[in-house]
């Protein structure tokens, strides 16, 4: 996977006042819980106790709306993601997993950017968010695994993609299948994984 873009400049959420907060934080319930197209302005202006005409002058748009709420999203998960890797020190990918499976805001439809993927085009503002998210795993996994020589890092790398795509497919079933089954066979997939390559996963080998 490679992005053009920087991923930090494209999940950097707007300053928002606490009425624009409070229609995102109504938004992402909705679009979460329901699907990104099966929920209109309408219902999003009616629970957030406001106009449409409030809403268009707060965002400009359902699609701005929708790559906020991506943003935030992000923002609000990785937050909390560095907190939990601060006290695994000895296990930060591990504690990535424990991220999703144990994060406090809900996932039990799967993850929120796969399924917003699969319901806006490729030119859709929020894409671009989607596709940063995801870059932004994947950087931070190459991070915690650590690297030495060049040679070292091409295997960091590649090590990092099998994590990256094991943690995604788990996820994903995770909304399917309604259970952590998957996510808890892929943390210890990656357990074994790490130990075979000689990855201490804390930062280097």
């Amino acid at each position: 996977m490679k992005f053009e873009d920087d991923p930090s400049a494209v999940l950097q959420v707007p300053r928002l006042t606490p009425g624009a907060q409070r229609i995102v934080d109504v938004a992402s319930q909705l679009f979460y819980r329901h699907g990104i197209h099966a929920v209109g302005v309408d219902t999003i202006a009616a629970a957030s106790g406001i106009t449409k005409r409030t809403l268009y002058d707060r965002f400009g748009s359902k699609d701005q709306l929708v790559a906020v709420y991506l943003q935030v999203r992000h923002q609000r998960w990785w937050d909390r993601m560095e907190r939990r890797l601060t006290h695994e020190p000895e296990a930060p990918v591990l504690a990535l997993f424990d991220s999703y499976a144990e994060d406090s805001e809900t996932s039990d439809r799967g993850c929120a950017f796969i399924n917003a993927a699969a319901e806006l085009s490729v030119d859709h503002p929020a894409y671009r968010v989607i596709r940063a998210h995801k870059q932004a795993v994947l950087d931070r996994l190459v991070q915690l695994l650590g690297t030495g020589s060049a040679a070292d890092h091409e295997d960091t790398v590649a090590v990092a993609q099998e994590i990256y795509l094991l943690l995604e497919g788990a996820i994903a079933h995770r909304g399917i299948d309604g259970d952590d089954r998957l996510l808890r066979r892929a943390r210890e997939v990656t357990k074994r994984l790490i130990d075979d390559r000689g990855l201490n996963a804390s930062g280097g080998r």
